[in-house]
């Protein structure tokens, strides 16, 4: 089983900046792509971007130019940069690992954007 910890969400003013980080249990080497979704009350969940093995990056309409997914294998980590946030950005972040036989996701942290 592997666990993905996020951390870094919190209450910030519209504007401003924050950083996720997910942090897997072990190497981020054998999943085929990692990335981040969100999800809002009453809505499915829904992609904000994703990295693959090999660092190809996509992201979704709302997050291009403004959020930023990278990540650290020697630290089982993949980050999510976001700046400019607005108030509709207010969700549960969660991690997610794809790999070839599993799919794996983290508890979720909340991100509030005030106005």
């Amino acid at each position: 089983q592997v666990q993905l910890v996020e951390s870094g969400g919190g209450l910030v003013q519209a504007g401003g900046s924050l950083r996720l980080s997910c942090v897997a249990s072990r190497s981020i080497f054998t999943f085929n792509r990692m990335g981040w979704y969100r999800q809002t009350a009453g809505k499915p969940r829904e992609l904000v971007a994703v990295i693959t093995s090999g660092s190809s990056t996509n992201y979704s309409d709302s997050a291009k130019g403004r959020f930023a997914i990278s990540k650290d294998n020697a630290k089982n980590t993949v980050y999510l940069q976001m700046n400019s946030l607005k108030p509709e950005d207010t969700a549960v972040y969660y991690c997610n690992a794809y790999g070839y036989v599993a799919e794996y996701w983290g508890q979720g942290t909340q991100v509030t954007v005030s106005s």
